[in-house]
């Protein structure tokens, strides 16, 4: 017989594909867009809103011993970093509006001082556990941050119980266009 050439028979190659390196690239991916839903999720602070009044509710208050109007400080937040504040209600004010600058020496100095006398005054009158109502009131012309600095400071002067309120009165629009 004659030599007849042998076949070649091609080498079969391994159907196998290693996929560590994909495993390992999947599960960084899985925790990357774990941490990066968790981290994008909105901040949330609690807020609660006082009831509107009607000028006819409190045209007529009566005072007697300590109630919730001595317990009030409103604080008019207006442009260009101005801050206006009185205590109490606007149509019996004890002392004149003052105007006043974020920082130590301001918001936070009255803040301390009007705490320090209300809760003198409940002190006197057996209510010791309760503390100053602030109501925050920002104008259109307030900015962002005029707003969170002023939350700042409540959380500094350690102040429990405020509102931010969106409608001002007559009386206190005047009061910040003349201040």
């Amino acid at each position: 017989m004659q030599n007849l050439p042998k076949k070649v028979r091609s080498k079969k190659l391994s159907s196998r594909v290693d996929l560590t390196a994909m495993v390992s690239v999947s599960f960084l991916l899985i925790i990357f867009f774990m941490l990066v839903g968790e981290l994008s999720k909105p901040k949330v602070m609690d807020l609660t809103l006082p009831a509107k009044y009607s000028e006819e509710e409190w045209g007529h208050v009566i005072r007697c011993g300590v109630g919730i109007d001595d317990r009030l400080i409103t604080i008019l937040l207006d442009e260009n970093d101005k801050i206006v504040t009185y205590s109490g209600l606007l149509f019996y004010l004890e002392e004149n509006p003052k105007i006043l600058n974020y920082g130590r020496n301001g918001i936070r100095k009255e803040l301390g001082i009007k705490t320090g006398i209300i809760r003198e005054r409940l002190a006197q009158s057996g209510r010791s556990n309760r503390g100053p109502i602030v109501i925050i009131k920002p104008s259109k012309k307030c900015n962002f941050k005029n707003l969170i600095d002023i939350l700042d400071e409540m959380a500094i002067a350690k102040i429990d119980t405020y509102a931010i309120v969106n409608d001002f009165t007559p009386e206190e629009a005047k009061l910040l266009a003349s201040k």
